[in-house]
């Protein structure tokens, strides 16, 4: 997979993500252990002109990450997207359940702004990220445009037999629309539409990546594909067949 020129990482928002949130070892390690100076990140975003100073302690964004949080209405299930732009300043995108960039309206007033305390378009969702898994693009799932789930994937709550769509996102944010199917006398779902995401983000055969799937069961489940590091692949614990007979 292409990798964008600008370092870049994506975190899922789990619950208790207000009190701090985590940055990914391998980014870690990469572009901030060792690199820098200080220990104060700062944050911008398209939504407003503020910029806000959060502090990084070991792995982890501290004091003033509930502020930014808060400010852009963050939420359990939504992705932030974190690009660095210089030394110590990332811009922020945050995408809601629908992968697309969260909208959001300003009062004209300080009442509007009182009697609007929630200033974002679109309803809350109760989205938990509770299933993650390993796959590897095939010479087959590629030809076949078929991308097997491991048989562990019934247990997740993110998915239902009734759901006929899903979406995947990259380290980008760029989303793609696929279907979904539950092969029944296998015990098992797929997706089709896996040709297109491979080609378009230049994947190659034996490559592998890691899924995160969030959704309430109810709605188009999503899944963050990302190459993984090496614990990544260890934390996901479930491998995507390639060569299920069908």
């Amino acid at each position: 997979m292409v990798q964008p020129q600008e370092p870049h990482f994506f975190q899922p928002l789990l619950p208790g993500f207000q009190t701090y949130l985590t940055i990914p070892i391998v980014f870690f390690s990469k572009h901030i252990q060792g690199k820098t100076n200080g220990n104060t990140w700062t944050l911008t975003s398209d939504s407003m002109d503020q910029t806000w100073q959060v502090i990084q302690e070991e792995r982890r964004l501290t004091r003033g990450w509930k502020e930014f949080a808060e400010a852009h209405d963050l939420r359990i299930g939504d992705i932030v997207i974190f690009k660095l732009k210089g030394s110590m300043v990332f811009h922020v995108t945050p995408f809601g359940p629908s992968c697309c960039d969260i909208q959001y309206t300003y009062p004209n007033s300080m009442e509007e702004a009182h009697d609007h305390q929630n200033n974002r378009i679109g309803a809350r969702f109760s989205y938990s990220w509770d299933y993650c898994f390993k796959a590897e693009v095939t010479d087959s799932n590629v030809r076949e445009d078929k991308l097997d789930l491991p048989v562990g994937a019934t247990g997740c709550n993110a998915l239902n037999k009734e759901c006929k769509k899903a979406k995947l996102v990259n380290i980008e944010g760029k989303a793609w629309n696929v279907s979904m199917r539950f092969n029944e006398s296998g015990g098992f779902y797929y997706i089709k539409g896996w040709r297109k995401f491979c080609a378009e983000n230049k994947c190659h055969i034996g490559d592998s990546f890691v899924f995160n799937v969030v959704g309430d069961g109810n709605t188009w489940p999503l899944m963050c594909v990302c190459a993984p590091s090496k614990e990544c692949l260890k934390s996901a614990g479930d491998i995507a067949s390639s060569s299920r007979v069908n």
